[in-house]
């Protein structure tokens, strides 16, 4: 690869960085996407868009159940606008106590119905993230590189990201690596906001059997159709980094999946496994730390849901547009107090 010059390079390849980029292409900016092509936290899950759910699995109050609302609102046009499909089907809730499901959604604001002993989650969407993560890298708009950012140095009116293939001349840089050491050269503020960033692990079944045509959930996992198969999941392990296989969660999972669809697994499971990143607070870091860098890291185990505000956030103060509603709270800063 010769070196490059473009307008901004994003950094990392899940969902968030590429949401960013096509973002910002649709704007009409010059993006390069950098990443080394392996699979990620966003290819290892489910796709689910739920705001409804997570809003109270997560024990979320109203300013945190409106932020995940007004998230998944976005999705219907930016899943349009680029050619992405999603799942209309509603996610049901398939666990103890329907009658206290139900009122607990209601009282968050959203929309349910109750059938037969399930509730059902008319605000919570899907998409498959296979299908997905592959239409979004394929984009012509947005160049990517198979290669891993080295380091980035300062330079006049903008960075140069160094990598083993060559160097990228950008005028700006967002930072969508996921969990891990700060990449080399970052300001201190972005490092600063890098280093609050803690790994969480899990691991998912993948089914090559039908056993479900809908999203349905339970206390303890989920069973989310998948082409011509199913997911089993999820685990979540605060610190675990590298994510591991544990066979007793295995075991758990595909316990709960066969209370959730009423009747035994006899498929083969294959696991996998990831590790994403979370903040203090379970927001994702997205938007400007300062010296022309951006961030879009970090969003727990919502990166799906969330992708679009994310790509909003950061694309807006890109640009240097005001605000958005929810820009406080996914402020990349808010742990650290700004300087000056």
């Amino acid at each position: 690869m010769a070196d490059l010059s473009t307008d901004i390079v994003v950094i990392g390849a899940g969902i968030l960085g590429l949401a960013v980029a096509v973002e910002l292409t649709a704007r009409g900016r010059d993006v390069c996407v950098v990443d080394l092509g392996d699979p990620n936290a966003s290819s290892v899950a489910a796709g689910m868009i739920a705001p409804a759910f997570e809003s109270v699995l997560e024990g979320a109050d109203a300013a945190r159940a409106e932020l995940l609302r007004a998230a998944g609102g976005l999705w219907p046009s930016f899943a349009r606008s680029h050619g992405l499909t999603l799942d209309h089907r509603p996610a049901e809730w398939r666990g103890p106590d329907p009658d206290s499901m139900a009122t607990r959604l209601g009282d968050l604001g959203f929309r349910f119905e109750l059938r037969a002993g399930t509730v059902a989650a008319l605000d919570d969407l899907r998409i498959d993230p296979t299908d997905a993560m592959a239409r979004l890298s394929d984009l012509p708009a947005a160049r990517g590189i198979r290669a891993r950012a080295q380091a980035i140095e300062r330079v006049d009116q903008g960075w140069t990201v160094l990598t083993e293939r060559g160097s990228i001349f950008a005028s700006q840089v967002v930072v969508a690596t996921g969990v891990g050491a700060p990449v080399k050269g970052l300001s201190q503020p972005a490092t600063r906001a890098v280093r609050t960033v803690r790994p969480i692990a899990g691991q998912i079944g993948v089914v090559a059997q039908t056993l479900t045509d809908r999203v349905l959930r339970g206390p303890g996992g989920y069973v989310v159709p998948a082409g011509q198969g199913a997911l089993i999941g999820a685990t979540m392990v605060e610190g675990q980094m590298p994510a591991l296989i544990d066979p007793s969660a295995s075991a758990r999972l595909i316990a709960q999946a066969e209370a959730l669809i009423g009747r035994s697994i006899d498929a083969v499971v294959e696991w996998r496994a990831a590790v994403r990143g979370a903040t203090p607070d379970g927001l994702p870091l997205a938007g400007p730390v300062g010296e022309s860098i951006h961030l879009a890291l970090a969003p727990r185990r919502n990166g799906w849901l969330l992708a679009p505000l994310v790509a909003r956030t950061v694309a807006d103060g890109i640009e240097g547009r005001p605000c958005g509603p929810y820009a406080a709270a996914l402020d990349p800063l808010r742990f650290n107090p700004r300087e000056g």
